[in-house]
């Protein structure tokens, strides 16, 4: 038994090597662990920090889109308003005239016409005026009336009031009276 005892003691000393071993590669490992610790945490600085940035600038760009949005409905009717100050113009010299005869009431109403005809054409106000037996086309006119008449049925029969569009838009339609079905 002796014999083992001395083994097993003899053998004590192998282990502690082999412990040592084991702690010295664990402290390594420790050490190695620790540095790809920091250098991940330093990207993740460096990552939030990137993530912030962006962050900061699509919020500025948004607020400076809402801002040029809100101009431009502040605005949008500048074009416009321009262009309809002549016309108001020739209208109070027109009514300053002290003895304006029909005629040159006439021309100045023509002058003027003509003013706010090339205002509307400047800002895209484009006339629907309907001819006489054209198809109805409910996106551009409302038959406010149907009448019997010697056409096709659903076309246009008179034109009451024209009517006008922005661009592609429908301001107003212009308003007819329509053929009857026969």
């Amino acid at each position: 038994m002796q014999d083992q005892e001395n083994k097993d003691v003899s053998s004590t000393p192998d282990d502690e090597t082999i412990q040592v071993t084991p702690a010295t590669g664990a402290d390594e490992g420790v050490s190695n662990l620790e540095e790809q610790l920091s250098a991940t945490e330093a990207k993740l600085a460096e990552t939030h920090d990137a993530f912030m940035r962006a962050k900061a600038e699509a919020e500025n760009i948004r607020r400076r889109a809402q801002e040029d949005v809100s101009k431009a409905h502040k605005f949008a009717i500048e074009g416009f308003a321009e262009a309809m100050v002549p016309v108001r113009d020739s209208l109070e010299m027109a009514l300053k005239v002290e003895a304006p005869t029909v005629e040159s009431l006439k021309e100045g109403v023509e002058l003027t016409l003509k003013q706010l005809s090339a205002a509307f054409e400047r800002n895209r106000l484009i006339e629907i005026v309907p001819a006489v037996g054209d198809k109805l086309d409910p996106m551009k006119h409302q038959a406010v009336a149907v009448v019997p008449a010697d056409q096709e049925a659903n076309t246009v029969v008179n034109v009451l009031q024209k009517g006008y569009m922005i661009a592609d838009r429908l301001l107003r339609p212009a308003i007819v009276t329509a053929a009857q079905a026969k």
